[in-house]
C-alpha cells in the first residue's frame, strides 16, 4: 500500500500526527529535534505546493484542541483546511486501532495510525521513537520519523535531488 508514488507515480499521501507537528516548538537545542523540525516543515512546504497530499483526523482535532499554547493550536488547525482527506472517529477506525493497541500502542496513537490507515496514507510521520520501534509489525502503513521520510524521497528521486 504505501508505495503508490513508486508504482504508479500518484502523489504520495502522508499524515503527520501531533508530536510531529509540536516538533518545531520543541527545545530546538538538541541537534535531532532541530533536524526534525527542518524536515516537518520542508514536507509541510511540499504539500502546500501541492508535491504531496495531506490526512487530517478527528484525533488531531482532539489532541491539538487539548494543546495548552493558544498559538500552536491556531498554526496547527489551520492544516485541517489544507488536508485533501479528513478521517473521522468511525466504529471501524476504533476498531482497527485495536490491533495496533495489541502491539503496544497508546489508544490515542493507535487511532491516529488506524486514521491514516483509513485515510490511505502512504506515510504516517511521526517524532515519537516509541510508535516507530512498535510499529515494525503494521504493513497497512509506513511508519517514520521525518529526517527518514525526506532521505527516502531523495533516495526515490532520479536525479538525487529533492524537488
Amino acid at each position: 500500500m504505501y508505495n503508490s508514488y513508486i508504482m504508479n507515480n500518484s502523489k504520495i499521501r502522508v499524515y503527520l500526527d501531533n508530536c510531529c507537528f509540536n516538533r518545531p516548538f520543541d527545545n530546538q537545542t538538541s541537534l535531532v529535534i532541530n533536524m526534525e523540525s527542518i524536515a516537518k516543515l520542508y514536507i509541510q512546504s511540499k504539500i502546500l505546493v501541492g508535491d504531496y497530499d495531506f490526512v487530517w483526523s478527528d484525533i488531531l482535532e482532539f489532541e491539538n484542541s487539548n494543546n495548552p499554547f493558544e498559538e500552536r493550536n491556531k498554526r496547527i488547525i489551520k492544516w485541517k483546511k489544507i488536508a485533501v482527506v479528513k478521517v473521522e472517529s468511525t466504529n471501524e477506525v476504533i476498531e482497527n486501532a485495536k490491533k495496533y493497541m495489541e502491539l503496544g500502542i497508546k489508544p490515542k496513537d493507535a487511532l491516529h495510525i488506524s486514521s491514516s490507515v483509513f485515510g490511505k496514507a502512504d506515510y504516517f510521520l511521526t517524532t515519537d521513537n516509541g510508535i516507530i520501534k512498535k510499529s515494525q509489525k503494521i504493513k497497512d502503513v509506513k511508519i517514520m520519523n521525518p529526517i527518514d521520510f525526506v532521505k527516502e524521497m531523495e533516495e526515490n528521486n532520479e536525479d538525487g535531488r529533492i524537488d
